[in-house]
């Protein structure tokens, strides 16, 4: 299994919602479909209850079935952005770019 985890920072002049509106309308369902079709075992949307970071922070995980979920993963994010081509430039006129970082792990995970 292998662990992905993308931070990102909103901008400062992203609306009060933004999260909520781009999760809502992108993120989630992009995530539920792999899930669904087992590419992904699970996969969070996080924001800090005590802020160490900026609070306009904000953190998208998964964890991936295998090699190939991770490809799926890809695969389906550019099926999303390419079947609605507003929601990437949408995406990153909120985002300061300069703070995103990715991660990624291998995973070893029991799920009961």
């Amino acid at each position: 299994m292998y662990s992905h985890g993308a931070s990102y920072k909103l901008k400062p002049d992203a609306p009060h919602d933004a999260l909520e509106t781009l999760s809502k309308n992108l993120v989630v369902p992009l995530m539920e479909k792999l899930l669904a079709e087992g590419a992904i075992h699970e996969y969070e949307i996080d924001t800090e209850a005590i802020h160490t970071e900026a609070p306009s922070s904000f953190w998208i995980f998964y964890i991936a079935a295998n090699a190939e979920g991770l490809d799926k993963v890809n695969a389906g994010l550019s099926a999303t952005l390419k079947a609605s081509p507003l929601s990437g430039p949408a995406f990153a006129s909120m985002m300061d770019s300069s703070a995103h970082r990715d991660y990624l792990v291998h995973t070893n995970a029991t799920y009961k």
